[in-house]
């Protein structure tokens, strides 16, 4: 087919890559000359920290980004190909650049996050003001939207119906990926107007972290690289997958939020490998359905952003006031006296990442124990975890307080200790974090309260001096939980 448009332009966003990109895929098959842009969008940075991973990450990504189109356009007899980087508001530079290099069309893939979609109807407003259309895919999820419904065409509420009928309606093409190289030759030179270095860290305003330090790779090479080395794990995943000290996670969230890696090939590949008979494969398969799920709850129940899913669970009065706030910072720093939890937020605040079953753990601990409104937390980790993502987040933090779509039950509450020794059994992981308790027997490092003196002595730690006493009573904290959920009790 003969591309129907002179010029075209594609939009990068939630995706540095340029292997299976659903934007590109149709823009180069649609216009003769295609540009590649990505915008570091002040409505979005301006109110981070000034040093942030995640920007830290896009940054360097869009780096290799621009790389990989320079080195498509080459091999198909393009020079000076790559990726136009603009620093500012979205809203304003894509029709500002779409009209300078006179495309017939924007294309971009989907963002249902609210602000995004704001942001796209401003553009597209914009756009069409210019006479130039606005043109967005589904790219990062498998299923979006309204594509997997019940009977009834309703959304669903509940994840295994969802994960069932997700299943169902999978087939080889909702997987394959979309072709690149085959309209490559589109790529249009950059040109002396747009070309030059990418913004730095510096240029924009941020500082350098401790990314490099974590040795967290960034581009599509790296995360190639990581994906490879869990398919050589992914058979042992369901055994390994909830022990924070055990190599048994993907550590693929960061790559897969900023799409330097396709959902597509994640989920042929562990598909394939469950189909085959791996246990392993099947389990984290369920977890990308998972992600699927927690998009199509946004999409279809957007409050969700500013309240509970289930709306009577808004009643419940949360801990407020000065308590609440001294309670909250405890939580934040690692200072409740619970080593699991506290091991648990040294993680995210030295690291940016967070092993997902202490995400349960903490975040129930600060619902249930602390009794803190679960917004505080999903703020927290809004702030803080490299592989932030509304959806997910949202969808997590409302599941852990049993507000959301098919959450726990709101009378269960997990328990700091036992959760500890049986996910931590040696205490290798809170070690690792709190090395104040590294030479706490076994059996104490749990509960350093109720250690020994003699033990105490031994490790030379002196409670509430080296490590806090518990802030709370766990068994006191969940009686109260019972009775502060009791408003929502009927609709149980």
């Amino acid at each position: 087919m003969l591309p129907s448009l002179d010029a075209a332009l594609v939009w990068f966003r939630r995706e540095l890559r340029a292997d299976d990109h659903a934007a590109l895929h149709h823009a180069l098959r649609s216009a003769r000359q295609v540009w590649c842009v990505f915008v570091l969008d002040r409505e979005i940075l301006d109110a981070l920290p000034r040093a942030d991973r995640r920007v830290e990450f896009i940054v360097a990504g869009l780096a290799d980004l621009h790389a990989e189109l320079t080195t498509l356009g080459s091999a198909h007899g393009v020079a000076d190909t790559g990726l136009i980087v603009r620093h500012g508001w979205a809203r304003d530079e894509i029709p500002a650049l779409a009209q300078a290099l006179r495309v017939q069309a924007v294309y971009a893939n989907h963002d249902d996050e609210p602000a995004a979609l704001e942001r796209d109807a401003r553009v597209r407003g914009q756009l069409a003001h210019l006479g130039i259309a606005l043109h967005t895919s589904k790219d990062h999820v498998v299923f979006e939207r309204s594509e997997v419904l019940t009977a009834s065409g309703t959304p669903y509420g509940v994840f295994t119906p969802y994960k069932n009928a997700w299943l169902k309606r999978l087939s080889a093409e909702h997987l394959a990926a979309w072709s690149i190289d085959e309209h490559a030759a589109h790529l249009a030179p950059i040109g002396h107007e747009w070309a030059g270095a990418a913004p730095t860290l510096a240029d924009i305003g941020f500082q350098a972290t401790n990314l490099s330090a974590l040795k967290i790779g960034h581009g599509a090479s790296s995360a190639r690289a990581v994906f490879n080395d869990f398919l050589t794990r992914i058979d042992d995943y369901e055994d390994t997958r909830n022990f924070p000290a055990v190599k048994g996670p993907s550590y693929l969230s960061m790559h897969l939020r900023f799409g330097t890696v396709s959902i597509r090939r994640l989920a042929r590949e562990s598909r394939q490998r469950a189909e085959a008979g791996s246990r392993g494969a099947e389990v984290w398969l369920s977890e990308l359905i998972w992600r699927d799920f927690y998009h199509q709850v946004l999409h279809h129940h957007p409050h969700v952003v500013k309240g509970s899913f289930k709306p009577a669970y808004d009643r419940i009065v949360w801990e407020h006031g000065k308590k609440a706030e001294a309670l909250f910072a405890a939580w934040c720093e690692g200072r409740t006296g619970y080593p699991l939890v506290d091991a648990a937020m040294a993680q995210i605040n030295q690291t940016g990442y967070m092993h997902n079953r202490l995400r349960m753990v903490v975040a129930s601990f600060l619902v249930k124990d602390l009794g803190i409104d679960w917004r505080w937390g999903e703020r927290y980790f809004a702030e803080k975890l490299n592989d932030f993502d509304l959806a997910a987040n949202n969808g997590g933090w409302q599941w852990a307080s049993s507000s959301g779509c098919d959450a726990q039950p709101y009378f269960r509450i997990f328990n700091p200790l036992s959760q500890s020794e049986k996910f931590d059994p040696m205490g290798r992981f809170i070690r690792r974090y709190l090395p104040q308790l590294a030479a706490l027997p076994d059996e104490s490092v749990h509960a350093p309260w109720a250690a020994r003196p003699v033990d105490l002595a031994a490790a030379g730690l002196v409670l509430g001096r080296d490590y806090p006493m518990p802030v709370v009573q766990h068994d006191v904290a969940r009686a109260r939980t019972l009775e502060r959920y009791a408003v929502v009790k009927a609709v149980n």
